[in-house]
């Protein structure tokens, strides 16, 4: 790294340091970065570039990202073991988020499936601290609990049981509606839950309230996404107008925009690409008023 890339990393180190604590113990900065798309086509595979992808992760951490969020179905596995490759050993403030419970028979996209066996989850666990390099798992997500023959009370049971040994110490949940993330809570504490959820996709809205409601991590995936089929010209002047002012792109007002609708909203989005890495870090400085959040807001119909 140049004296001016050393210079501009701790600017903007500095400038985007509000944090949000996962769990009560973990303490990260409100952007974080999603690895999934450091894979191959289709997320099977490794990504062609090897060097280059570990160059993203580097710059991400070097820009003070200490949250990264991968799973052990993104390769399968080949994405969890570039992390450990590119930053192992570990800064002491890193959290690895990963997730288990969800497999693919190929790089088909019909191959989708979910296991919840108590002993599968348990080996994903231990099969992803080895890939990592790790001897514990900061947060570890249940990546989906559709499609599994097992009850979803039980697979959460199993999770707690995972924190209980020492095995895992958060526990997350991915992809759940808010009825099962209020059974879950009713089991065990869950210190976050990530979903997509966008300025176009609002259909897991009821969930970001709920984790706002009970004190939870709400890390949203996708979280920059300004595409939505059959958009009408209101939907596209709005960002563009907003992100005009702002002297911004549509993605950075997308991004500032998930910051704005509460303290605990740690959106992941993800890049194969060091130049904008640094636009979504950028969009942590960008400061909407209150009108303009509301008019995003109100560009797609939220269920309550």
């Amino acid at each position: 790294m140049t004296a001016k890339e050393a210079a501009e990393t701790r600017e903007v180190s500095t400038r985007w340091a509000e944090t949000v604590t996962i769990g009560g113990d973990l303490t990260v900065r409100r952007i974080g970065y999603g690895a999934m798309r450091l894979t191959g086509p289709r997320v099977w595979g490794d990504y062609p570039n090897r060097s280059r992808a570990m160059g993203v992760l580097r710059a991400a951490v070097e820009r003070g990202v200490n949250l990264i969020d991968t799973a052990d179905v993104y390769g399968p596995h080949s994405n969890e073991e570039l992390i450990r490759e590119a930053l192992h050993p570990y800064p002491d403030d890193l959290v690895i988020a990963t997730k288990g419970g969800f497999v693919r028979g190929g790089p088909d996209y019909s191959d989708l499936g979910a296991v919840g066996n108590r002993n599968y989850l348990r080996q994903a666990a231990h099969m992803s601290l080895r890939r990592l390099g790790l001897g514990h798992i900061d947060l570890y997500y249940l990546h989906t609990p559709a499609m599994t023959d097992v009850p979803f009370e039980d697979i959460v049971g199993t999770l707690a049981d995972m924190r209980r040994s020492g095995l895992i110490r958060h526990i997350g949940l991915s992809n759940v509606s808010a009825g099962q993330l209020r059974i879950a809570m009713g089991i065990t504490d869950i210190a976050a839950v990530t979903v997509q959820h966008n300025v176009a996709v609002r259909e897991n809205a009821a969930v970001r309230r709920l984790a706002e409601e009970a004190g939870l991590v709400f890390s949203p995936w996708r979280p920059g996404d300004v595409s939505r089929e059959g958009a009408g010209e209101l939907f596209h002047a709005v960002i563009d107008s907003i992100a005009a002012a702002h002297d911004a792109t549509p993605r950075q007002i997308a991004l500032a925009w998930q910051l704005h609708l509460g303290p605990r909203t740690l959106p992941i989005p993800g890049t194969t690409s060091v130049r904008h890495l640094k636009e979504n870090l950028a969009a942590g400085h960008i400061h909407l008023d209150a009108e303009e959040v509301a008019a995003i807001t109100a560009l797609v119909r939220e269920e309550q």
